[in-house]
């Protein structure tokens, strides 16, 4: 892609950068994202040995990243207002790496509660950051490109759980938890000059598919109601990363439990849905210009709730694996198109909103599963995934309603 980005605006030499590089550097932020997150992951019971810890102490400990997630979401919705979202997106990178490599320094559980606490906070901030940036970036180009980002997060989380794998057993926590600092600075250092150095993306002057400007949708829709519209599109979001959450923590353990599988099966069943999800966010661009935003939304959700009903009641192994890869391609590109959606009409602050519900979703999803089991068994349980995927898309058809005149807001902006 030869295109390049012009803000009017005096920058550095050589700009404005194609688009191409800016979308490449974003991309590889969001990789990172994942990259690193994974990695400290699979870390997690070695460095409950390493703090004895019990599995409560445990548990609180690593509600510290939750905690500083959330808590920091909404605020960095205003620091990206206020500093530009580049700048936040490099700093928080930055912080993320560092901050990767405190969890082997604790010597107890309270220590560790509260360098996750930090590790949290950087990564909440870097999602609605580097969010808010590909908003930026596909609002100038016209392009519903959001899912390639997501994609790459997904792609980065692959890659971050399988050498995971491959050190863990060589290697201590520290000495692993380093080299993803290492990664992580040297891409962040990379890809952010990239960032720093890009003119900041402006919107586009050609038609959108659906003929209305964002800055048109937001001056004719009410405050209240893009309040409204921005919290349906979180609660939309919470419902598919809900799904997420609890599939992979669940979603294994169903297969080893319910229908007695070895080790090996159940762990592909959970790498079924991660690729089928990867792949489906890798066209998920595609799919955008050739359907729009809410068929893809709508179909995505009733693909997943069929396909967990699937993965979650069926006797036969080749059945459930059928089901998993059903969820994972139907929900990979709800999420994207949501927080797309929220960044058109709300900017980063709408972002912020999207993630911070849709973080919500992803802690909510694993103890509610549990809870769930104990009164009506796993596989029950686990058709609350395929509940809230068609809840999902029964919000995406209102909101579009409501967007498209059904409630007097006027024309919706397409998603990102």
């Amino acid at each position: 892609m030869d295109q390049l980005l012009d803000t009017g605006r005096p920058g550095p030499a050589g700009s404005p950068l194609p688009v191409a590089r800016l979308r490449w550097a974003i991309s590889l932020f969001f990789a990172l994202d994942g990259f690193v997150f994974a990695g400290w992951v699979v870390r997690i019971p070695a460095i409950k040995e390493q703090v004895d810890a019990s599995a409560g102490a445990l548990g609180l400990a690593l509600l510290g990243v939750s905690v500083g997630s959330v808590t920091t979401m909404l605020l960095t919705g205003r620091l990206c207002r206020r500093y530009g979202n580049h700048p936040v997106t490099v700093v928080t990178a930055a912080m993320l790496s560092l901050s990767v490599a405190l969890p082997p320094l604790t010597h107890s559980a309270l220590q560790l509660g509260l360098v996750l606490l930090l590790f949290g906070a950087a990564y909440g901030g870097l999602n609605v950051a580097f969010n808010a940036a590909a908003v930026d970036l596909a609002e100038a180009i016209r392009r519903p490109i959001l899912p390639s980002f997501h994609a790459a997060f997904s792609a980065g989380g692959l890659a971050g759980a399988g050498l995971g794998g491959i050190l863990a057993p060589h290697l201590d926590p520290q000495p692993h938890l380093l080299i993803l600092t290492a990664i992580g600075l040297v891409v962040t250092a990379c890809a952010g000059r990239v960032l720093l150095r890009a003119p900041v993306p402006t919107p586009g002057s050609g038609p959108r598919d659906d003929g209305a400007h964002a800055a048109e949708a937001k001056g004719r829709t009410a405050r209240g109601r893009t309040r409204l519209f921005l919290t349906v599109y979180g609660l939309i979001t919470l419902c598919t990363a809900y799904g997420e959450g609890a599939l992979a923590d669940w979603g294994s353990l169903h297969l080893s439990v319910d229908l007695h599988t070895g080790a090996g099966a159940a762990a592909a069943g959970y790498a079924v849905f991660a690729l089928t999800m990867t792949v489906s966010r890798m066209s998920g661009t595609w799919l955008l210009e050739r359907w729009g935003d809410t068929p893809v939304l709508v179909t995505g959700g009733v693909l997943a709730a069929v396909g967990m009903l699937v993965g979650a009641l069926a006797p036969q192994l080749w059945l459930v694996f059928l089901g998993y890869a059903l969820t994972g391609l139907g929900l990979a590109n709800v999420f994207p198109v949501a927080v797309g959606s929220a960044g058109a009409l709300g900017g980063p602050q709408g972002v912020a909103v999207a993630s911070t519900l849709g973080y919500s979703g992803i802690l909510l999803g694993p103890p509610s599963i549990g809870f769930l089991t104990e009164a009506f068994g796993l596989p029950r349980a686990l058709t609350t995934i395929a509940a809230l995927a068609a809840l999902a898309a029964l919000l995406g058809h209102l909101v579009h309603r409501g967007r498209t005149g059904g409630l007097g807001a006027g024309p919706a902006a397409p998603t990102p």
